[in-house]
């Protein structure tokens, strides 16, 4: 039997590509399609490139054709996985911002312990003192430390009325702005919560809080990777994280994988650079002396290895921990060497968010599609 080409192309166009609300041929998938009396060669073209996706479309053209041309036909299937369009677009993710925050940038590390909190109370103030507009968000449910570091600790933060609905107004302490779970709870309470509830209070301290104009919110994110970090993904568009690290192996191990959380397709979040925190120790009296008490350089050869950023390292000098314990972070200790790292690491941050926001679109959040993982949602 002499089969006709377009009796097959009307076969294929019962054929719907998912997502697209197109059948096959209307969408361009069917590149090409020859008919050799009783044979049919289709070349078609898809996204996805798993098995299961080549596999299905597979067996629904052949269904298709025998079912709506002829049911002895023989047929040829030519898939070809389009790479460019099933490829993550690197760090494409688009959607609208919190109105009146320029910069969402989230501090992480893979391992509790390291200095994170204190590196982002530093910042924080590094910020503010370079003029720009800082807010603060202190996601450690958990485990809340930023009132401490800044001197705030009795503080509540008050409500204001914002056209007409009640806000919460964010604590300032050195010009930074500042919200977290510890201003809601008393100094000897666990907060015992489960995730959903968490991520709750996550969601009114950013949305039911008047931060005004601001230039870099900060968002100190709780160690590993896990339900509080997928939800502060969720709720905002994070415009890059910094990871911390100790130079020390252990700690390298767990920061490779909060970069790798960051990286990951369906989250797809610029990772700004990596930070080494107690890089060295300095004797007060000796202070030409540097010794590497957790290791030399780790966190700057991870960052070599992942092809990050490297924004700069920070000593092991007791006035850090006295500083963050009497709530004046040590960045505000003037012409001291402590002051100039932070200043570097700073000027880092803000020179690799200029260059990210120059190189690719605004970020967006992402939707949590499974409880294995998460994808982009276009907030347009």
């Amino acid at each position: 039997m002499k089969l006709n080409k377009q009796d097959v192309l009307k076969a294929l166009e019962k054929i719907t590509v998912p997502g697209e609300g197109k059948n096959m041929v209307e969408s361009g998938a069917v590149t090409n399609v020859m008919v050799f009396g009783d044979e049919v060669v289709v070349d078609v073209t898809i996204n996805n490139p798993s098995l299961q996706a080549r596999k299905k479309t597979e067996v629904e053209i052949l269904k298709a054709i025998h079912a709506e041309v002829y049911e002895k036909a023989k047929i040829k299937i030519n898939i070809k996985v389009d790479a460019e369009a099933a490829k993550p677009k690197t760090n494409e993710i688009k959607g609208k911002p919190l109105p009146g925050i320029k910069n969402i940038i989230a501090v992480a590390s893979g391992k509790g312990g390291v200095g994170k909190s204190t590196v982002t109370a530093n910042l924080a103030v590094s910020l503010a003192k370079m003029g720009f507009k800082v807010g603060l968000l202190d996601a450690d449910i958990y485990g809340p430390s930023m009132p401490i570091m800044f001197d705030v600790a009795q503080e509540k933060p008050l409500a204001v009325n914002i056209d007409g609905k009640s806000k919460m107004k964010p604590v300032e302490s050195y010009g930074v702005k500042l919200l977290s779970i510890g201003f809601f709870t008393q100094p000897n309470q666990a907060v015992i919560w489960r995730g959903p509830m968490a991520s709750k209070a996550l969601n009114q301290m950013i949305f039911d809080a008047h931060w005004g104009e601001i230039d870099f919110m900060l968002i100190d994110l709780p160690p590993g990777t896990g339900d509080i970090h997928l939800s502060i993904m969720q709720a905002m568009p994070v415009t890059g994280a910094v990871v911390v690290s100790t130079p020390q192996e252990i700690a390298l191990a767990d920061a490779r994988k909060g970069v790798a959380m960051f990286q990951q397709d369906s989250i797809n979040v610029p990772v700004l650079g990596v930070v080494e925190n107690m890089a060295y120790f300095t004797p007060e009296e000796l202070p030409e002396n540097k010794y590497y008490i957790f290791g030399k350089e780790g966190a700057k050869h991870l960052s070599e290895d992942l092809k990050v950023p490297f924004l700069g390292e920070i000593p092991l000098v007791q006035s850090i921990r006295e500083a963050g314990d009497v709530g004046r972070p040590a960045a505000m200790q003037e012409n001291t060497p402590i002051e100039v790292a932070f200043e570097a690491l700073t000027k880092n941050v803000v020179q690799q968010v200029v260059s990210r926001n120059t190189d690719l679109p605004p970020t967006e959040a992402i939707k949590i599609t499974t409880m294995a993982g998460c994808s982009p949602v276009n907030k347009q």
